[in-house]
């Protein structure tokens, strides 16, 4: 199954930056999931979203900063406002059958870079 990302964003500080991720599975995968990895640090996710119900945040993230779209089965966007040189990273989406993770069968990464 082919996935279309966002594959590099480069913002100035205090820009917001939007990625969006669709694929071409079934209508079964309409759950997605949103990481952020910044340098020389473990992956971590951010929101767990699905259509028409409300998005599920990790500790340490927040709607405010991390707003998420998921309007359809197969696509949704994340985007990170008010963009500071912390926010450098990989950001990866990823889609599931489940709300268990165990099953992750697509994923797309994008670098993001912010410069002051």
């Amino acid at each position: 199954a082919k996935r279309i990302a966002t594959p590099l964003l480069w913002k100035s500080e205090g820009q917001s930056a939007t990625m969006t991720c669709n694929h071409t599975k079934s209508f079964d995968y309409r759950q997605m999931y949103w990481y952020q990895q910044l340098p020389g640090q473990k992956i971590k996710q951010i929101v767990f979203t699905a259509p028409n119900t409300q998005h599920t945040y990790e500790t340490g993230f927040s709607e405010e900063k991390f707003p998420a779209t998921k309007s359809s089965y197969e696509t949704g966007s994340l985007t990170v406002e008010k963009l500071v040189p912390g926010d450098n990273g990989v950001y990866f989406c990823a889609v599931s059958k489940h709300s268990d993770a165990g099953g992750l069968k697509s994923c797309t990464n994008t670098q993001t870079m912010v410069s002051q």
